[in-house]
């Protein structure tokens, strides 16, 4: 921190806030209008006809601040258009003392906190002075540049991987639509679509689909040993009081990831609560899902998680793997979009979206053999790997990026400077 000194940041900034623009002249032509919704993506949906006064023109590259809910900080990437109302254009117009780049990257954690102490009753919102009461310790100019090309280079990393993980998003939801209507023929490769080999499928209540498939429910895949549907407790079964640190984890809604457990999101019960509530502990291949709101969220539970309770907002499938797999279910419910309707067109009561055994027994499914479905499973798997591998590589350079502004921006870790290069730059 020696060669960090106290600026008031206020002092060095030039602060636009958004125009009125009469919302009486919005239209589908004309000059593009940056609204709040817009600024995360960088592009506008609303354009403005009518009377723009001077200074409200926003260029790629221009620091926006969102001004309500969760008060965003970007870099505007879009084409030139109209700063709305709600919307703050942050400038340095001096760079002798504070250079803009810096101050793009100080500001994230700054207005982060400043939302975290900003008490609301329904939408946030931001002021002004909030930014020209600012105080903070920064570094010489020279040090800002270098710390700011540190962090917009992971920053631009980030932006590649995102747009991989966006790409092999497409590509994933494109194969799973013909997984679920092609299937997978023994040699690996998908069959021709009904477009170029009609003789290929039959027509049935769900759809076409392979000749070889058939359409049944649920029940007639279920495991003979047990009852292949269970809801969970009732509410007052688990309560606040039950929770304890440690124990036998508890499954609720917020635990119901991408396929997966969220395991932050677990809660526990003792010993005693265990046993009082055996009915309701998993078995490996179980395939425990959302009852309400997201119905159908689901994963298949694994030979770790054995024993593991499910909460009252969940139910459980048990699937007799020598019938179907559980995995194929679960593929199925998260996204075959024949399924996702019948789930939409069952479900909703008086407004809330609720499943139940009634609901459940009424969905059809497509089902090929078992060896189709191990195929199916395959493929769908491989293309999760590159997904993931991609998503997992976002998160570790997010994480990176987190270190590195609490190190270079507190001064915690000095950075190198080549004064004379970086002095000359622009």
């Amino acid at each position: 921190m020696s060669d960090f000194k106290e600026v008031f940041i206020g002092k060095q900034l030039k602060l636009t806030s958004g125009f009125p623009f009469a919302s009486s002249q919005f239209s589908n032509e004309g000059t593009p209008l940056i609204r709040i919704r817009d600024i995360l993506e960088s592009s506008t949906e609303t354009y403005f006809q009518g009377y723009i006064p001077s200074g409200y023109l926003i260029k790629k590259g221009d620091i926006l601040v969102g001004m309500d809910g969760d008060f965003h900080v970007v870099k505007w990437l879009g084409v030139d258009a109209l700063l709305n109302q709600r919307v703050l254009k942050v400038e340095v117009p001096n760079e002798s003392i504070l250079t803009l780049d810096y101050l793009f990257h100080w500001l994230g954690p700054f207005i982060k906190k400043v939302n975290d102490v900003t008490s609301a009753t329904t939408v946030k919102h931001l002021s002004t002075k909030d930014l020209i009461k600012a105080v903070a310790y920064i570094p010489k100019v020279s040090a800002q540049r270098k710390i700011a090309s540190i962090l917009t280079a992971i920053d631009s990393a980030i932006d590649k991987t995102e747009v991989l993980i966006s790409k092999y998003q497409q590509i994933k939801t494109g194969l799973m639509h013909d997984l679920f209507t092609r299937g997978v023929l023994p040699n690996g490769q998908l069959r021709p679509p009904r477009s170029e080999a009609p003789q290929l499928y039959q027509k049935t209540a769900i759809g076409w689909i392979p000749n070889e498939w058939d359409v049944k429910g649920l029940a007639s895949k279920g495991r003979s040993s047990t009852s292949w549907l269970r809801t969970g407790p009732f509410g007052s079964a688990l309560k606040g009081e039950h929770w304890r640190t440690h124990g036998h984890p508890v499954i609720t809604i917020g635990a119901l990831g991408a396929g997966v457990f969220t395991y932050d999101e677990l809660f526990f019960v003792d010993d005693k609560d265990a046993a009082r509530l055996i009915d309701f502990q998993l078995k490996p291949g179980d395939v425990v899902f959302s009852r309400v709101a997201d119905v159908g969220r689901s994963v298949v539970v694994r030979e770790d998680q054995a024993g593991w309770i499910m909460s009252s907002n969940l139910m459980r499938i048990a699937i007799d793997e020598s019938l179907a797999r559980a995995d194929f279910l679960q593929m199925m419910l998260a996204d075959d979009t024949r399924i996702k309707a019948q789930i939409r067109a069952h479900v909703n009561s008086g407004g809330r979206d609720v499943a139940n055994s009634e609901v459940l027994s009424q969905l059809f499914f497509a089902w090929p053999n078992i060896k189709e479905q191990d195929r199916i499973i395959e493929l769908s798997n491989q293309a999760n790997c590159r997904l993931q591998s991609e998503q997992k590589k976002a998160m570790k350079l997010r994480l990176k990026k987190l270190g590195l502004m609490q190190d270079l921006l507190t001064g915690k870790v000095p950075v190198k400077v080549d004064e004379p290069e970086l002095e000359t730059s622009t």
